[in-house]
């Protein structure tokens, strides 16, 4: 009698991670990135994250490389874990949801929108002397952004009456720092929610797949 084999315990994973592989590289981008951190002397370690900073210095002087290299870092590599479970709480659901173009367009727009704006702010509160003129070398890293809209815009993959809740623990999470003294780094993440919120343009005709419905498809190959 032929025995069959036992199916492969990882085809679930790799099928999970074949189906939102943008969340996936990103992630693997990062964990490299908070390596070289890790394993760096400290002194080249302060250099390569005020390099790849979205501070007010970078954005003047190499704005592309600023606004780009700054989502790819974060300043400290023990949060790596943490940052893992929130990429596969958010930004893989929204990924698989709408697929890989209308997600990369969310969050990197949020990205961009939030540290321009936030910076901007920083900018009249140092030139008011609210802020003093050592901020415009501030390390401006992270996924946080990202995060935000990808929390944003999974609003409108829950249904009722679930949705309300979910959006207001996310509104209180980002929105209440604002009021309590917050950063512009909170307000970065406050902008980045509302970019979610407001792409919700975007989530229309989109299956658990990031497809359109069947009696929308035209013959080109589906991914």
């Amino acid at each position: 009698m032929d025995v069959l084999p036992e199916p492969e315990p990882s085809r679930p994973l790799r099928s999970w991670i074949r189906s939102s592989p943008g969340t996936h590289i990103w992630l693997l981008i990062v964990a490299v990135t908070s390596l070289v951190v890790a394993i760096a002397p400290d002194r080249l370690d302060h250099l390569l994250l005020h390099r790849s900073s979205s501070n007010l210095h970078q954005l003047v002087k190499y704005p592309v490389r600023a606004l780009l290299s700054s989502a790819f870092w974060i300043e400290n590599p023990a949060s790596l874990p943490l940052y893992a479970v929130l990429f596969e709480l958010f930004h893989a659901p929204v990924e698989r949801w709408l697929g890989t173009l209308r997600w990369l367009l969310i969050v990197a727009t949020a990205h961009v929108v939030a540290t321009l704006v936030s910076q901007k702010v920083l900018l009249m509160a140092i030139e008011d002397h609210r802020a003093p003129h050592s901020m415009t070398h501030v390390v401006d890293i992270g996924v946080s952004y990202g995060l935000a809209a990808a929390v944003g815009v999974l609003t409108y993959r829950l249904r009722s009456p679930w949705r309300w809740f979910y959006l207001v623990g996310a509104v209180a999470f980002f929105g209440l720092p604002l009021f309590t003294g917050g950063t512009f780094t909170d307000l970065g993440h406050a902008i980045s929610l509302a970019v979610g919120l407001l792409a919700w343009p975007l989530t229309q005709h989109a299956d658990a797949h990031g497809h359109r419905p069947a009696a929308h498809v035209s013959r080109e190959t589906r991914p």
